[in-house]
């Protein structure tokens, strides 16, 4: 169907000569999905491939070896953790890396000493994986480019400066790696076998690339059906997050999406959340804005990192989680008997 999610040539829809048929398909599933697959996007297939199956050895080690990589203070947000699905069946693993490894590399990278506290919590590298790091940057900023890249397409297909969605040059990121685990039993309907419930990222965008054979990734249209999001071992998948939708007074949709367990084999996402720089306060645009006023506050980057933590564990915590939490301790999750 037409509003499926495409597969756009980013080269090409980027050139001065760009068909008009490809600009017309990226405005329509920027406006009504907010997902797209781009290929041609410039990211080496080395530099995907090094972080993959960096984290891929990672994931594969024995159980008692991942637990000693979770967050040694309990946050959320940073080394390894699992936990089962709603239904306790499945137990999806993720690997979170923070932007800086701690205050002080934030800090020479020319944070403030307030924003550098978000870093106080430090990132857990494997000493398995001595190479991990390096790659994790590699990827990340290549990534970034690339959203960077889709921006200036949407700026292009809605008729505004191709600066119009500058994310400056002090962008706010955060890496996640997900696994999520085979399908074991009997059959069952997608919403029995959710792994990861419905949700738009609070980014500006997030650029995604997925491993597997099963397109457990589903994006939802307009009237509330879903349609997958095919894997191609080429693509990369950007969503429009709350923040564009919200530069834009709504007219670019956030991608709302889901995962739902399937597949023979483990599915592997890994997403770079890409965001301005922590100084911003974002606000319909003056390109959108409606004279009449807008549905939209004004978002500030740094309240929404700085409270990022509390608010997850608030909707998503469990009590011996968040108890981890407020004790600074780790925090590892029952196995699944």
């Amino acid at each position: 169907m037409p509003d499926d999610i495409p597969t756009i040539d980013l080269a090409a829809a980027l050139a001065d000569d760009a068909p008009e048929e490809l600009l017309a398909t990226v405005r329509r599933a920027a406006e009504t999905l907010g997902i797209i697959q781009v290929v041609n996007h410039g990211v080496p297939t080395e530099v995907i491939a090094g972080f993959n199956d960096g984290f891929r050895r990672v994931l594969d080690l024995p159980r008692a070896e991942k637990e000693q990589l979770a967050s040694p203070t309990g946050h959320p947000n940073r080394g390894w953790r699992q936990w089962p699905d709603d239904f306790g069946r499945l137990e999806l693993e993720r690997f979170n890396i923070a932007q800086y490894d701690d205050t002080q590399e934030a800090e020479a990278a020319g944070l403030s000493p307030e924003h550098a506290t978000l870093y106080r919590h430090v990132n857990v590298w494997p000493p398995q994986e001595p190479g991990l790091r390096e790659a994790t940057h590699r990827y990340r900023d290549a990534f970034v480019d690339v959203a960077r890249r889709v921006l200036t397409l949407y700026a292009r297909v809605l008729d505004v400066p191709a600066d119009t969605f500058s994310l400056g040059d002090d962008v706010h990121t955060t890496v996640v790696v997900n696994n999520y685990p085979k399908w074991p039993y009997d059959s069952a309907s997608d919403e029995e076998k959710l792994l990861l419930l419905e949700h738009a990222d609070s980014s500006t965008v997030t650029v995604l690339h997925q491993e597997g054979d099963y397109a457990g990734l589903q994006g939802q249209h307009p009237d509330g059906t879903w349609t997958p999001v095919p894997i191609r071992p080429d693509a990369l998948q950007v969503f429009t997050g709350t923040l564009l939708t919200n530069w834009t007074d709504g007219r670019l949709r956030p991608g709302r999406h889901r995962v739902v367990a399937g597949g023979s084999v483990t599915r592997r996402s890994s997403a770079v959340f890409v965001h301005p720089g922590l100084d911003t306060v974002v606000a319909p645009l003056p390109a959108f804005a409606d004279p009449d006023g807008s549905d939209f506050e004004p978002v500030s980057v740094w309240e929404r990192a700085n409270g990022n933590v509390e608010e997850y564990l608030r909707v998503f915590g469990r009590p011996e989680q968040l108890a981890a939490w407020r004790e600074s301790r780790p925090y590892v999750a029952d196995v699944i008997s």
